[in-house]
């Protein structure tokens, strides 16, 4: 087991608080992809503060620098080529993808720390819901621990991935981010074998899946937003949620 220790991550002091911008609706992947690598560029040059955009995509496979062709099992969904680390993800309505452009120069060189510092963000939030959220060696990500669900044949317990994280950095500056799963539609993921992990006894979830399961009311897309919120204080310091882009950057 690893219950992943929060960390900070924090910048160095004067830095302006993190933008934090919402696009309602569905946003394309490409154009959100443009727009992320300008304000990537755009905090490298100086120009413009740090920046978390929160949003939702309409259904699609994004295909990572490790992902493998035999990986892509259905392709019923546009897939597209992200740039990030990692391997074939689904990004769909109801799930809460954060894109983290924030710059490592003013907060560390360290991608491993940063990495973890993420994975503490995500798990701190999921407790704002009683979920204990746990981390792998060798499985990057947070997982929820299914005793409800059958374990494999060697015994090893049965857990569910709830959230991804893909990142790049480019002049130490972190542009793609992390995905929550809220209320997608699971079914979704069986279009490909997620990050690579094929064993029968690693699935997804979703923090409605989870809120069935246990049979209590299941918090929102607004709810998930406001424990990241939160919780992306105490890890990463200040954050505006009162700008003038709080509209989204498309």
């Amino acid at each position: 087991m690893n219950v992943r220790r929060s960390i900070e991550f924090k910048p160095v002091a004067g830095s302006a608080p993190v933008q934090w911008c919402v696009s309602e609706g569905l946003v394309a992947y490409e154009p959100a992809l443009a727009a992320m690598e300008r304000r990537a560029e755009a905090i490298s040059q100086g120009r413009a503060p740090e920046c978390l955009w929160a949003l939702q995509h309409p259904a699609m496979f994004t295909a990572g620098t490790s992902a493998r062709p035999q990986d892509l099992l259905d392709a019923e969904f546009p897939v597209h080529v992200a740039g990030r680390g990692g391997q074939y993800t689904y990004h769909g309505p109801g799930q809460r993808v954060v894109y983290v452009m924030l710059d490592l120069n003013r907060r560390r060189r360290d991608l491993r720390a940063f990495v973890c510092a993420l994975e503490s963000w995500v798990i701190a939030a999921l407790a704002q819901f009683d979920i204990a959220g746990e981390t792998r060696s060798g499985r990057v990500g947070v997982w929820v621990p299914r005793p409800d669900k059958p374990a494999a044949p060697d015994g090893s317990p049965a857990e569910d991935k709830i959230a991804a994280i893909g990142i790049r950095v480019r002049r130490w500056v972190s542009f793609h981010g992390l995905a929550v799963n809220v209320e997608p539609n699971l079914t979704h993921y069986r279009g490909i074998v997620p990050c690579g992990i094929s064993e029968q006894h690693l699935g997804v979830t979703s923090l409605d899946d989870l809120a069935r399961a246990r049979g209590t009311a299941a918090p929102g897309m607004g709810a998930c937003d406001i424990a990241l919120q939160q919780t992306f204080r105490e890890i990463f310091g200040s954050l505006d949620l009162q700008s003038p882009e709080t509209r989204g950057l498309v």
